[in-house]
């Protein structure tokens, strides 16, 4: 083979991290197919008779949904009683995928803390931007060698854009999307509310940097942050039920 003997340690996928990556899928496909089911919804009432457009016109996305699902159309002998059940199914799905996301963000949130208290604890860490970060890292985050590595996998580390005399990097298109989103949005509440954090972005950028390449710096710093956090935390509370 030309890669030669790989010395790659895989994630282990026994323990919570596994269990959190699990529950992630789920919630991620419901909020999808709610997003699908309320811009159906809207996108049937435009269509719709216009006795019913107008009862239904003008209202919030929780107030269409409350006032849909409560529709009843009876005896489907008319386009208004069809669209009528049509608008109550999807209200109706649109509320039970709701639920579905309730249940499953309350038990994400119990075991991204079970798992990692420390990494919750930071400053900007919510427990969605944690379980990402977890999920990426795996349940046995010793097998990454160095910060380095975490922010490759991330999709945070430095890319090589320099030409000529111009000697730059750039963002990283690669690694775990949504372990850079989480970066991303942790960035994005320090800069609004860290002042070290808002220090730094105001110094780089006085050093003549573009917002991109700030942006790529404080990931960076980011990512080494969170990677010492994840290390200190125990493989036994990782892969331990909780």
């Amino acid at each position: 083979m030309q890669a030669g003997d790989s010395t790659v340690i895989p994630k282990a996928g026994t323990g919570q991290v596994a269990m959190i990556r699990s529950l992630r899928v789920a919630r991620q496909t419901a909020m999808r197919a709610r997003t699908q089911a309320i811009n159906a919804l809207r996108a049937l009432l435009v269509t719709a008779p216009a006795e019913l457009r107008e009862q239904l016109r003008g209202r919030s996305a929780t107030r269409l949904v409350r006032a849909a699902a409560e529709l009843e159309p009876g005896q489907i002998t008319s386009p208004q009683a069809a669209a009528m059940l049509a608008l109550g199914t999807l209200a109706r799905r649109y509320q039970a995928l709701s639920a579905e996301i309730t249940a499953l963000t309350s038990e994400l949130e119990r075991l991204t803390r079970t798992a990692a208290p420390k990494l919750v604890a930071l400053f900007g860490v919510g427990a969605d931007s944690a379980g990402a970060l977890l999920v990426a890292a795996g349940d046995n985050p010793g097998r990454l060698r160095s910060d380095a590595c975490f922010a490759m996998l991330c999709g945070a580390s430095p890319i090589q854009a320099s030409s000529g005399k111009t000697t730059r990097h750039r963002l990283n298109r690669g690694g775990d999307r949504q372990a850079n989103a989480a970066l991303y949005r942790i960035m994005l509440v320090r800069l609004c509310y860290h002042q070290q954090t808002k220090d730094d972005m105001a110094r780089r950028l006085t050093q003549g940097k573009t917002n991109k390449e700030v942006i790529r710096c404080l990931k960076r710093y980011l990512a080494q942050e969170m990677f010492a956090v994840l290390h200190q935390t125990s493989q036994d509370t990782l892969t331990t039920a909780p």
